[in-house]
């Protein structure tokens, strides 16, 4: 694997606080599960990167290889991989996810 691809998908989930990898941007996602992490994230009132994976192959492999995780969306906040679309689904409708962004730092709305 290409060391740079590795090092650009460090910076991006180093560079802001919460990045989503999906398919297509916050604004058009382009498959369902990726649109329903952005709607939950959109809900909860969380600031986020996306990062369109299909725009570049290189990242889309890459950022399955960075997490050994293999499908897409993947969560990160403050670096560290929270889980896909199933995951934080589940981690907000127990609340957990709400708890572990503000545990994070990561403002949310009430």
């Amino acid at each position: 694997m290409d060391i740079t691809v590795q090092d650009r998908i460090r910076q991006e989930v180093t560079d802001a606080p919460v990045v989503l990898f999906m398919k297509g941007t916050p604004v058009f996602p382009q498959c369902g599960f990726s649109a329903a992490v952005v709607q939950i994230l959109s809900h909860m009132g969380v600031k986020f990167k996306g990062v369109d994976v299909l725009s570049d192959p290189s990242v889309r492999q890459g950022i399955k290889e960075f997490s050994n995780w293999p499908t897409i969306p993947q969560l990160y906040v403050k670096g560290e991989f929270v889980g896909g679309c199933d995951i934080i689904r589940e981690m907000f409708e127990t609340g957990e996810l709400k708890q572990m962004l503000e545990e994070k730092g990561v403002s949310v709305r009430a």
